[in-house]
């Protein structure tokens, strides 16, 4: 597997000269299978650029989605892929409170809210519901997981060739020790909420995110072999990030723990 993160920021997009070196995109990351099929994990505003190194060179997509917050979905109006009447995408996520996917996919992308009529994209849009289950993409091994998020929210692991990476973007194990662990734990990369400070997440209990203190226990619960800071709050500029990381560190004694950072290519092989 080989993947790259095109957006690795939480809540709202923060581009500026204070972002420059992790990057202000909301989330979305990149797979490619040993194959050569793409997986992609979450819309947030990375996906954008993306689409653009896709756009009439991939037939077919699977679109993972962790859950329908805007920052995980406000890019897909801008995905190149979704207006090429040549392209399959596949849509799997959380069945929302309230409705269905397709639904509340069709919601965003219609006026309102997105000028183009949803009934005007071009692509083949088909739409599949998880919860807590396991398939297979082209030899890729997909298994999802509820965890601790305000709404119907998945963590994914997915498995190739003997590897394992897990994503697991929004989470607050302060308040559910174990969750999303069942994906989580042995992983050979973890990328992981790590968004509040201790101080911050006093006074943000409930919001569905992770303090450094809870990713720190979190980690020595899950023992990846590498880890990722993810979901970076939009308040916290390049030096905070480093600053954060330091402590963590410390705090979880992880040896392979670093920032989540635009652009990084990861491979498991």
């Amino acid at each position: 597997m080989e993947a790259r993160i095109w957006g690795c920021r939480g809540s709202l997009a923060t581009p500026g000269e204070q972002t420059v070196r992790y990057g202000g995109n909301t989330t979305c990351l990149e797979l490619r299978t040993a194959s050569g099929a793409v997986v992609v994990l979450d819309a947030g505003t990375g996906i954008r650029d993306l689409g653009r190194t896709l756009v009439g060179r991939v037939t077919e997509i699977d679109l993972l989605l962790t859950h329908l917050h805007l920052d995980h979905i406000e890019g897909l109006g801008f995905f190149a892929p979704l207006f090429d009447p040549g392209c399959t995408i596949t849509v799997h996520g959380p069945r929302p409170d309230g409705g269905s996917l397709a639904e509340m996919i069709a919601t965003y992308l219609s006026p309102p809210y997105f000028p183009v009529p949803f009934d005007r994209i071009d692509a083949r849009l088909s739409f599949v519901e998880i919860e807590r289950d396991s398939f297979e993409l082209d030899g890729l091994r997909v298994t999802s997981a509820p965890v601790k998020h305000p709404g119907p929210t998945l963590a994914y692991r997915l498995s190739e060739n003997g590897f394992s990476l897990a994503f697991v973007p929004d989470n607050e194990p302060g308040l559910e020790r174990e969750s999303g662990l069942e994906v989580a734990a042995g992983s050979d990369l973890l990328l992981h909420d790590a968004q509040y400070t201790d101080a911050e997440y006093a006074e943000r209990v409930g919001w569905g995110h992770c303090s450094l203190s809870h990713f720190a226990g979190y980690l020595r619960d899950a023992a990846p072999a590498r880890a990722l800071m993810f979901h970076h709050d939009p308040s916290h500029d390049d030096e905070e990030l480093e600053s954060m990381l330091e402590l963590a560190r410390n705090a979880s004694g992880h040896e392979r723990l670093e920032l989540g950072r635009e652009g990084l290519e990861l491979s498991l092989a």
